[in-house]
């Protein structure tokens, strides 16, 4: 089985073109926006990150304010002691417990005033809550977050129940411990020796951190609803300013791929100034033109046939005839009727064939500096050594070397030059004088061949460049020319990006003048080189 074609295209293409190249424009705007959304979700990393700082700060805090309490139970009288424990409770909203040398518990804030926190059941809250610790519970598995342990009061209240109390009994050192409350806000946790042998343990209900968190998330996830929101909508917006001209464009390619071209209206979006908008005009010019070659090759090949026929036609009535026919005069007439057929129906062919292909060959061909006053000499000289008909003289003035420079293919200029002098020869008088000029003007070189004859009337001198278009001069013989000469010449000056035109002659008598202006080829443009 042979390799899909598309596949080995594909195989060259970079890894981002295979990839995205199988989607359409519309998910790739709306990938690449919600993309750039996707990194400003990162802020509920960020959240996390700040999170954790403010619970070591509250860490800290809580250890340092709870050696401050240590140091005052140290130099205060004893009568005094849980006072001061009972005031530090009510200044920082902690419990605070004394455990003794033994580990049992020998003072408690909350039975001495009032208690500062409340734990609360999830049970017992609104659905408001539920929904806060659902997001707390989403956002944590998506950042991955350390999930503290949960807090739960101790059965029999001694220091052993408190793993911070012991180790800051075994170490000296301040502990400090976060936990997870019932309903997922902060327990925080303090642990300090005091002098005597006791320890004291503060806990604090932070409540605070999660509304905090909290409120800063609500925050960030109005923004990130708002950015997607916006998003969406500027895609959705691009893909309508985008996608769907281009798809509009496209239906009316495959029309004119299909050969419907005749009816085929390619929107040309005037309103657009853009890139689009410049693709949907050259494709509507370029339809344009394809109906314009497909109509020029339509009424070519009906004049080709039209042009065909009579030489056919003149040719099967002599070959017809020349059975019934005895007499050797009428005979040798018909066989040269027959021979003068052949001739023009030769002519025809190679000139149709010539005028069918000019385009295509110049579309392909690398042109290269001419020096068309030197290709001019050549050839009147070649003429001249040839004899020129009925006595007709050629006249050139040769410019200076290397002024008349064109860009272009030697053999298709020698054949516009060649059909304009026939043709002023053809129609001069005898010994009639063909004047040709090659000069410069404005960065273009201007070649004009003028006669002696009687000259193109105004209504003509488009029409003469049509295809088949024959005036013949007085007195010649039919079929002498195909009609295809001047056609011939404007496409190839044409695709020498020139023009061709017809005028009178500049000195006021009788006779017609070809002007064909072709553009200079300059010292700066590539390839071109003196001799």
């Amino acid at each position: 089985m042979a390799p899909d074609t598309d596949s080995r295209k594909n195989d060259g293409a970079p890894l981002a073109v295979r990839w995205s190249g199988r989607l359409s424009l519309t998910p790739r705007i709306l990938a690449v926006n919600v993309f750039a959304l996707a990194l400003l979700a990162g802020g509920f990393f960020y959240l996390d990150s700040y999170r954790t700082r403010i619970i070591d700060d509250r860490l800290e805090q809580s250890a340092r304010e709870l050696k401050l309490l240590a140091i005052g139970l140290e130099n205060a009288p004893e009568d005094r002691q849980n006072q001061l424990i009972a005031a530090y409770s009510r200044q920082t909203g902690d419990r605070v417990r004394r455990y003794g040398a033994d580990g049992r518990l020998i003072a408690d804030s909350f039975t001495m005033d009032a208690p500062r926190y409340r734990l609360r059941l999830p049970s017992e809250e609104e659905w408001q809550r539920h929904v806060a610790r659902f997001l707390d519970k989403v956002v944590d598995r998506v950042v991955s977050a350390d999930r503290p342990p949960d807090f739960e009061e101790p059965a029999r209240d001694s220091a052993a129940a408190w793993p911070e109390v012991m180790m800051t009994r075994k170490t000296g050192r301040p502990e400090a411990m976060n936990r997870y409350a019932p309903d997922r806000t902060f327990m925080i946790s303090a642990a300090v020796a005091v002098r005597d042998g006791t320890s004291l343990l503060a806990t604090e209900n932070a409540r605070d951190i999660t509304r905090t968190v909290r409120a800063e998330r609500l925050r960030l996830g109005m923004v990130l609803a708002v950015a997607v929101l916006a998003s969406v909508l500027l895609s959705l917006f691009l893909a309508r300013t985008i996608v769907q001209p281009l798809q509009r464009l496209a239906r009316a390619a495959v029309r004119v791929r299909l050969g419907r071209a005749r009816e085929v209206t390619v929107p040309r979006l005037p309103e657009r100034r853009d890139e689009i908008g410049m693709l949907a005009r050259a494709l509507s010019d370029m339809s344009h033109a394809l109906r314009q070659r497909i109509d020029a090759t339509d009424a070519f090949a009906a004049d080709v046939s039209h042009e065909l026929k009579n030489p056919i036609a003149s040719l099967r009535s002599a070959l017809d005839a020349l059975d019934r026919v005895d007499r050797p005069d009428l005979r040798t007439q018909l066989m040269d009727i027959a021979q003068d057929d052949v001739r023009r129906l030769d002519r025809l062919v190679t000139d149709i064939a010539e005028a069918s292909r000019v385009d295509a060959e110049l579309s392909r061909t690398r042109f290269e500096p001419i020096d068309l006053g030197l290709l001019i000499e050549k050839m009147v000289l070649a003429r001249e050594a040839r004899g020129v008909p009925r006595g007709v003289r050629l006249a050139f003035a040769r410019p200076r070397k290397d002024v008349a420079v064109v860009l272009g293919e030697e053999a298709r200029l020698i054949r516009v030059l060649d059909n304009l002098i026939d043709n002023a020869v053809s129609f001069s008088p005898e010994g009639g004088l063909v004047r040709i000029v090659a000069t410069v003007a404005d960065d273009q070189v201007l070649v004009s061949v003028e006669d002696e004859g009687p000259g193109v009337p105004v209504s003509e001198r488009e029409h003469v460049f049509r295809r088949f278009h024959s005036v013949r001069p007085e007195g010649e013989a039919f079929g002498k020319h195909s009609g295809l000469g001047l056609a011939i010449a404007r496409s190839i000056v044409e695709g020498h990006q020139g023009r061709i035109s017809i005028g009178d002659r500049e000195d006021a008598l009788s006779g017609a003048s070809f002007v064909v202006r072709l553009p200079m080829a300059v010292a700066r443009d590539p390839g071109i080189v003196s001799e």
